[in-house]
């Protein structure tokens, strides 16, 4: 009801941030289920697994949907990778903000930029940091943030996953 209730809200101004994981999954089933009118979009961060790669593929083989792809500025990147290294993330924490505002942050904000809405697939018992995530929270800029599986446990998401034969990364049957 959420999704459907914002899709006809917001319209071409909505999208799905997807990070390809699992709860993400389900969220870009329900929108191709319902033949909902929200936008899929990921990050490539230059640091994704080939499984998560070929998932891409696989989800727009799977659904018929577009996926848009933001990736950060190349050379951008080449030049934090030659001022920090390689593994620069795991340095330090000041690196990985870095790393992350970089590789994420910008990418995720041209993906949202002119977006009046947008999904993710947050739940309140991946980690204690989310513990109170809201299913819907108005962001500062005024944008409005969906979490519309929030009060899912891991054991929903693989229940509808399996429920409903939808395509996921092979990296979760090795526990990553």
């Amino acid at each position: 009801a959420v999704l459907t209730s914002a899709a006809a809200e917001h319209g071409s101004r909505i999208v799905q941030a997807t990070s390809l994981g699992a709860e993400d999954m389900v969220l870009t089933d329900l929108i191709a289920r319902w033949h909902l009118p929200i936008a899929i979009g990921t990050l490539d961060t230059g640091m994704l697994h080939a499984e998560t790669l070929a998932l891409l593929s696989r989800l727009q083989a799977h659904y018929g949907l577009p996926v848009r792809v933001m990736q950060p500025p190349r050379e951008t990147v080449l030049q934090f990778v030659a001022r920090s290294g390689e593994r620069a993330m795991f340095e330090s924490i000041e690196l990985r903000k870095a790393c992350c505002a970089l590789r994420k942050l910008e990418p995720l904000g041209r993906l949202l930029d002119g977006k009046s809405a947008w999904v993710t697939g947050l739940r309140r018992e991946q980690s204690g940091q989310r513990a109170e995530v809201p299913f819907s929270e108005r962001e500062a800029n005024g944008r409005l943030k969906l979490n519309p599986l929030a009060d899912w446990t891991w054991g929903d998401v693989w229940h509808y996953i399996a429920d409903n034969d939808v395509p996921y990364n092979p990296l979760h049957d090795q526990f990553f």
